[in-house]
C-alpha cells in the first residue's frame, strides 16, 4: 500500500489513503480471531482424543484378554495367560499415559505459540501506526515551515512596498514625518484606518 501511494513531488513523503490504512488494520484484526479459535477447538477437541485413545486402549485389553482366553483354550496355561495379560494391561496403560502427556503438551504448545503470534502481530501493528503518526508530524511540520516561509516573504514584499509609496509619496516622505517601526509578528496599521 505505501509503494503503490503516490509520493509527494521533491520530497521523500507518501500519502497514505488513511481509511484504506484502517481498512487493512482491520482485516488484520478480525483475522486475529481464527488462530485463537483453531486453538479453542484443538482445546475442546482434547476431551475426543482422550477418549479415542481410552477406546483404543479398551480395545487392546480387549483383544489381550480374546488372546489369553484363546491361550487358556488351547494350551491350558491359565498362570501364563494372566501374566500375559496383566503385562498387556500395563503396556497400554503406559501408552495411554503418553499419548495423554504428549496430547496435553502439543495443546499447550500451540496456546503459547498462538499467544506469541498475536503479541509480535500486535506489537507490529502498534509500531507501524506510531510510524505513520511519526510520517504525518513530519509532514504536517514540512507544510507549516513552508506556509511559514511563504509568509515571511510576502510580508518583506508587503514592506518594501509601503516603503516604496512613502518614499515616492511627499506625504510619507521621512523627512515629512519620523519612521515607524514594526515588530515581524505584527502587521502595519492601514492607511485607510481599521474596519
Amino acid at each position: 500500500m505505501i509503494l503503490d501511494s503516490p509520493r509527494i513531488p521533491l520530497s521523500r513523503r507518501t500519502l497514505v489513503d488513511e481509511e484504506q490504512l484502517l481498512d487493512q488494520l482491520d482485516l488484520v484484526r478480525l483475522n486475529l480471531p481464527a488462530a485463537f479459535q483453531e486453538a479453542t477447538e484443538i482445546i475442546l477437541h482434547r476431551e475426543e482424543v482422550l477418549l479415542e485413545a481410552e477406546q483404543y486402549a479398551q480395545e487392546i485389553i480387549a483383544d489381550a484378554e480374546r488372546r489369553a482366553a484363546q491361550i487358556l483354550e488351547e494350551m491350558g496355561l491359565i498362570r501364563q495367560a494372566e501374566m500375559e495379560a496383566q503385562r498387556i494391561r500395563q503396556q497400554v496403560q503406559i501408552e495411554c499415559e503418553e499419548m495423554q502427556q504428549q496430547v496435553l503438551v502439543d495443546i499447550d504448545q500451540m496456546r503459547r505459540q498462538a499467544q506469541q503470534e498475536l503479541h509480535e502481530m500486535q506489537k507490529l501493528a502498534i509500531a507501524e501506526c506510531e510510524q505513520i503518526q511519526r510520517g504525518a508530524d513530519e509532514y504536517a511540520d514540512g507544510v507549516l515551515q513552508d506556509m511559514e516561509q511563504q509568509f515571511a516573504e510576502m510580508l518583506k514584499i508587503v514592506r518594501n512596498g509601503r516603503q516604496q509609496l512613502q518614499m515616492n509619496n511627499p506625504i510619507h516622505h521621512p523627512a515629512a514625518r519620523p519612521p515607524e517601526t514594526y515588530t515581524q509578528n505584527r502587521l502595519p496599521p492601514s492607511r485607510y484606518g481599521d474596519r
